[in-house]
């Protein structure tokens, strides 16, 4: 049952932005950066944590996780340390997702050659 459920919301989230790329004029890149506001926005209320446990991988793997992850990182910094935790907070949160994704453009950069 988990399976069918993160296959049915990570695949009604990207069934979603597929008409939306297809139906407007919004680039891909541009759908990213609303995901992750959007992904931030549910986190900052609350909404994201009950989502990640009803639908578990459907709702972390996707790029409105990203969102989650900075955001809960940026109120557990506040919570420690004001305003410069809550800076801090957001940039330790994002390292790890951040760091992967670098090296592995790096990599995969190295290993083949863009057409065009």
């Amino acid at each position: 049952m988990n399976y069918l459920l993160a296959f049915l919301f990570g695949g009604a989230v990207c069934a979603v932005g597929q008409v939306v790329l297809d139906r407007t004029r919004i680039k891909q890149a541009d759908l990213m950066v609303i995901l992750v506001v959007i992904g931030s926005f549910i986190s900052a209320l609350g909404f994201y944590n009950p989502l990640v446990k009803t639908f578990g991988a459907g709702a972390s793997v996707l790029v409105a996780n990203f969102g989650h992850v900075m955001t809960q990182g940026v109120i557990k910094g506040f919570a420690e340390n004001g305003l410069l935790g809550a800076l801090e907070g957001g940039i330790i949160s994002a390292a790890p997702v951040l760091g992967v994704a670098i090296l592995i453009g790096f990599i995969i950069g190295l290993l083949f050659r863009p057409k065009g």
